[in-house]
């Protein structure tokens, strides 16, 4: 009853949930335990955290929580539609400092599975859109990190230029890649 694609970074992946259209609308089963599990994703969420945005090119992140809070997201939009990044945070793996971007929207209906060691972000591509995701830690003030949705090193193609970006007065001031520890092997 779903698609999952991994991404060109494997550990993300993109679900797409079946659709039912009849005269009334669509209906689809947007999380379904044993379905993930047949695609061996298992995952235990704890917490849904929405947002809504008002203006085309809010930019929420890049976002991330270190152990022992770090969180897996599973996202989805429920109005307008998203660029929603993942960047590696995983100083092994090899493709540390990657990112890739998936647009998600109301239409569409997929949902990009952002897993632990991953910075996430999202820029909106429509006024008033809104956003739901599943996480599986509770948030943590202490844990609550990020890094700059411009940095010059990772050269994210956002589909918004940096004068017309609409950000929090927190994520004007997370640091480059560069300037981050070690929050994940």
């Amino acid at each position: 009853m779903l698609t999952v694609v991994p991404t060109s970074i494997e550990a993300v992946k993109i679900i797409t949930p079946k659709s039912f259209q009849d005269s009334r609308g669509v209906f689809c089963e947007t999380y379904n335990r044993e379905r993930f599990l047949e695609h061996g994703i298992e995952l235990d969420f704890v917490q849904d955290n929405q947002s809504s945005s008002a203006e085309i090119g809010t930019i929420r992140g890049l976002h991330f929580q270190s152990n022992p809070a770090a969180q897996d997201k599973l996202v989805r939009v429920l109005r307008g539609s998203i660029f929603d990044v993942a960047v590696d945070l995983r100083r092994t793996s090899p493709t540390y400092g990657k990112w890739v971007a998936e647009k998600l929207s109301a239409d569409n209906r997929k949902q990009l599975l952002v897993p632990v060691g991953f910075a996430h972000g999202f820029c909106t591509l429509e006024s008033d859109t809104h956003v739901l995701y599943k996480v599986t830690a509770y948030y943590s003030p202490a844990n609550d990190l990020g890094i700059a949705w411009d940095d010059p090193d990772l050269a994210i193609d956002w589909p918004i230029p940096p004068g017309k970006a609409i950000l929090s007065e927190k994520d004007t001031r997370h640091p480059r890649l560069t300037s981050l520890p070690t929050y994940f092997e």
